[in-house]
């Protein structure tokens, strides 16, 4: 019988689970889409739901918890001003996963987790455009 097992332990100690969980937590706020192991986006979705429905009440404490979980400045107030926003009249299932196929290599089961209408854009951060690449290769060449 499966009774007093409460989640999944990813094989990992405890901090290195919560550490895995916190990063993914980011990562998925910032990019509102990323590729994992299906039993990790599993055990995500959950966790990526509570801290949605926490920035969703906007008061000091739960600020302060919402930073004390992501421990990222941006991430927390991402959470508060944009994705609450988008979610004020959803009530929970903030997230979606959509298997994957299997991973080359170990036949791993791959997922895609990501907010229920998301922005597009967000995936584009951190991407460097061709443009921007010529531009900083002029202001290196103009310092010389």
């Amino acid at each position: 019988m499966r009774h007093g097992i409460g989640y999944k332990k990813l094989n990992r100690t405890s901090t290195h689970r919560k550490s895995l969980i916190k990063n993914m937590l980011n990562s998925l706020i910032k990019y509102e889409q990323i590729t994992t192991t299906l039993p990790k986006a599993k055990l995500l979705k959950p966790q990526a739901d509570k801290i949605i429905t926490l920035g969703k009440k906007n008061t000091l404490s739960n600020k302060k918890s919402l930073f004390s979980k992501l421990q990222d400045k941006k991430c927390a107030k991402k959470v508060v001003s944009e994705l609450s926003k988008r979610y004020e009249k959803r009530n929970g299932g903030y997230t979606r996963i959509i298997k994957a196929g299997f991973r080359y290599g170990d036949n791993a089961p791959m997922a895609v987790i990501e907010f229920v209408d998301r922005n597009v854009e967000a995936k584009k951060v951190d991407k460097k455009t061709k443009d921007n690449k010529k531009d900083q290769k002029d202001q290196k060449e103009e310092k010389k």
